[in-house]
């Protein structure tokens, strides 16, 4: 008797199908399905000829050729899509089968169909899935939440499939950890999008320094950052930013230099953005990241403003400052404005957590990012420590590594941005880190003021610096 698949994946996009080899690689049975047969045959003939798939035509075939419980991984576009083959998957499936979703769904509908699902028997996983076509091959960091009795079912595939990195201790371990209920997984995996807006936007600002700020070419800038990813901006994202400025095309022609600049995006910037306003958290970084897209995308509206509005009267020359020392506070800059990026992200989570009552192991959620994801990072296995060291630590800052890092960062953090703004080269993203860095620090703000304006005009009321917390008061400022 043919021994039925392990799991079945709909949607044969590049990630789907990079996944799905994954899985047969590791040992396990796939049976794969993609809407248009001719897409699903072609992989079974090609990438897929002679290993361990089974090419389906219909749900009714996909449900049929798997092992109870089913398993059904779907890599479909996140919205209307999802929501499709579930209605269609739903009668197909018997109560204890699992559905799946491996795409970038917004939490709250990931919420909205586990509840949904569960009323008909059915286990629902949002499983966020980061790293790419390569890490959906090789191995993604995964982060799985939904319902807690789908875990043991998916757990040895998804350990199996997913990114191997070191714990502090030295451990390997899989980045691939349960989350949490409800859209948890989904959640950390949105914010974990936002982080790497921050520092993609943070990467770009400190480029447009060098070029346009210090005149650097890609070959200077292409070492530099090969330099810096020898220490603690060891990551992805500075990696394959040395590879970037390196790349040529067959014309000799930097690549760069003939790409628009002009962002796109797709959304889980902005909902990172919108769920830190829901919470009330200042997650301003990554939402100047998503504003600086949003920015770029003007594209002829700024060519006509730059030859309209005035910038600096005397552009400030860079050329004379000790490049070696300005590169360096360039680094640290960008090393302590990293830090608050990842602040700003935990901050989000932790609020989220008391929120929704998620039992969200930051540590954990660390560790999921130290291999396989855009934003893997040498400083997670700090944040790990940190998190260890005190579960209840209130902001990523105040933990003593990343504390001392950015007092040693400061002062050249400072001298950055003062160079950069009096040469009008904008760089909201390391200001945005630094104000709140600055704001964090700050005892007293000015919202005394603000809340004396709210109670003037709207008697919205304030309180009072006498007086225990909770209590409210009202002036009659008129009279």
């Amino acid at each position: 008797m043919k021994r039925l698949s392990d799991i079945g994946l709909v949607g044969l996009g590049v990630m789907g199908e990079s996944l799905a080899l994954n899985m047969e690689s590791k040992g396990f049975n796939v049976s794969v399905y993609n809407y248009i047969n001719e897409v699903t045959d072609r992989f079974i003939s090609r990438r897929g000829a002679g290993k361990n798939f089974v090419g389906t035509h219909s749900y009714e075939e996909l449900v049929a050729s798997l092992e109870a419980p089913r398993k059904v991984f779907l890599m479909v576009t996140a919205g209307k899509a999802v929501d499709e083959v579930i209605s269609q998957l739903t009668p197909l499936l018997s109560p204890g089968d699992i559905i799946i979703d491996g795409g970038n769904s917004h939490f709250p509908d990931t919420t909205r169909r586990a509840e949904a699902l569960e009323e008909k028997g059915l286990l629902y996983v949002g499983c966020g899935v980061s790293g790419g076509e390569e890490g959906a091959l090789k191995g993604p960091s995964m982060m799985p939440g939904g319902h807690a009795d789908a875990w043991p079912y998916v757990k040895p595939i998804f350990q199996a499939i997913s990114a191997k990195a070191q714990d502090p201790s030295g451990e390997t371990v899989p980045c691939c950890e349960w989350v949490g209920p409800d859209g948890a997984g989904h959640f950390v995996k949105m914010v974990h999008n936002g982080i790497e807006y921050g520092d993609i936007q943070l990467i770009c600002e400190a480029y447009h320094i060098m070029r346009d700020g210090l005149g650097m070419t890609n070959e200077e800038m292409h070492q530099v950052f090969a330099e810096w990813n020898k220490g603690d901006l060891d990551s992805y994202l500075i990696e394959i930013t040395r590879d970037i400025l390196a790349k040529k095309d067959s014309e000799g022609r930097y690549v760069l230099d003939t790409i628009l600049d002009a962002a796109g995006q797709k959304g889980t910037g902005k909902w990172t953005a919108v769920a830190a306003l829901d919470e009330g958290i200042a997650l301003t970084l990554i939402g100047e990241a998503v504003f600086a897209r949003c920015l770029s995308a003007q594209k002829e509206e700024r060519v006509a403003a730059s030859q309209i509005l005035a910038g600096p009267s005397a552009k400030e020359d860079l050329s004379n400052l000790d490049r070696k020392a300005f590169l360096e506070d360039l680094h640290n800059a960008l090393l302590a404005s990293k830090i608050v990026s990842y602040a700003q992200g935990f901050a989000l989570m932790k609020s989220a957590a008391t929120h929704y009552g998620w039992p969200l192991n930051y540590g954990n959620i660390a560790m999921l990012w130290r291999g396989g994801c855009i934003i893997r990072s040498v400083f997670l296995g700090q944040i790990k420590e940190a998190y260890d060291a005190d579960p209840q630590l209130k902001n990523l800052m105040l933990a003593p590594w990343f504390r001392d890092k950015l007092a040693l960062a400061q002062q050249g953090w400072r001298r950055v941005l003062a160079t950069a703004i009096t040469a009008g080269i904008p760089v909201p993203a390391f200001t945005a880190a630094l104000e709140y860095y600055d704001g964090y620090r700050c005892e007293n703000l000015p919202a005394n003021m603000l809340q004396a304006q709210r109670d003037y005009f709207g008697a919205h009321t304030y309180e009072r610096t006498d007086r225990p917390r909770g209590q409210f008061f009202h002036t009659e400022w008129l009279k």
